[in-house]
């Protein structure tokens, strides 16, 4: 008689399995994310912290102070003090209430220039890297030459052959940086063309102009974005030194290139204060942009 296994005989070996349970982890939300890589990048979070102070103070802080052209003969190269913060120059005017009318005027043309810049060069770095042939070495050639240049002395060449208006100086200084995005998108974009979403828009039917602008170029982007901070900043101190130089804002307008300018002959007789200021709001300015733009640069590696 054969025996038939019970309910306690053992299953065969190649039925056995284990459960194992494994551990997936929630996804972070956004705001907790952003909190992490604040805590592990503390140069950005006092960039974000510089930044967030100056747009404050560009946003309502001309509502606060005196008229920044307002002259006082009496009070001439008085010394900082709880009437006048940060003093008063040859004129008797408020350093402080220049300063804040000062950083509105940078901060908007700094972001203005960043913006034009990167919306021209963007344009023509997709259209260069995307179409290839000789319109890629055509446009790469005339980059080359404008990139032969120092960004601030090309914008200063470009000021000085137009009118020294405010206008003609967010025109020369995006000028000056507008190879540098034409490079960067286009690097990106050669990457961009190779991937099979751009050859699937292809074989629809597509013209190669409306696959360069319409699948292409929204995924080549992100590296200008990126660096646009970092141009933002450049911007501002490229503005600051050609108004140091009398070239584009002239006096008496509130523009902290103007400023250091106006009171950089005044240190030799002590009045310290009249550029010191003024000078630091910029290198703090400057200091914010980068320090964002550099670990956002590093975390988009």
């Amino acid at each position: 008689m054969t025996q038939v296994p019970g309910p306690s005989s053992k299953r065969p070996a190649d039925s056995q399995f284990v459960v194992r349970r494994v551990y997936v982890p929630k996804e972070q939300s956004l705001p907790r994310r952003w909190l992490s890589f604040m805590r592990a990048n503390p140069l950005f979070t006092i960039g974000l912290i510089l930044l967030t102070m100056f747009v404050g103070l560009a946003a309502i802080g001309p509502f606060f102070v005196g008229d920044p052209l307002r002259t006082n003969i009496s009070e001439m190269f008085s010394p900082p003090s709880a009437e006048h913060w940060f003093g008063t120059d040859v004129y008797g005017r408020d350093i402080f209430a220049r300063a804040v009318h000062a950083a509105r005027l940078d901060l908007s043309i700094g972001l203005t220039i960043a913006l034009v810049a990167m919306v021209i060069g963007s344009t023509i770095g997709v259209v260069s890297g995307y179409l290839g042939g000789w319109v890629d070495e055509i446009i790469m050639r005339l980059t080359d030459i404008l990139l032969a240049f120092p960004g601030f002395v090309l914008a200063l060449i470009i000021v000085a052959a137009l009118d020294e208006s405010l206008l003609n100086v967010v025109i020369a200084v995006a000028a000056a940086y507008v190879p540098y995005f034409i490079r960067l998108t286009r690097a990106q974009a050669l990457v961009e063309r190779e991937q099979e979403y751009a050859d699937a828009a292809q074989l629809a039917g597509n013209s190669p102009i409306r696959i360069a602008f319409r699948h292409v170029m929204p995924n080549s982007l992100q590296p200008a974005l990126v660096s646009a901070t970092l141009v933002t900043g450049w911007a501002v101190l490229t503005v600051a030194g050609l108004a140091f130089l009398s070239v584009g804002i002239q006096p008496p307008q509130a523009e902290w290139g103007v400023m250091v300018g106006e009171g950089a002959r005044d240190i030799i007789t002590g009045e310290w204060w009249t550029s010191l200021f003024p000078g630091g709001m910029i290198v703090l300015a400057v200091m914010a942009f980068h320090f964002i733009g550099d670990d956002l640069t590093e975390a988009r590696a």
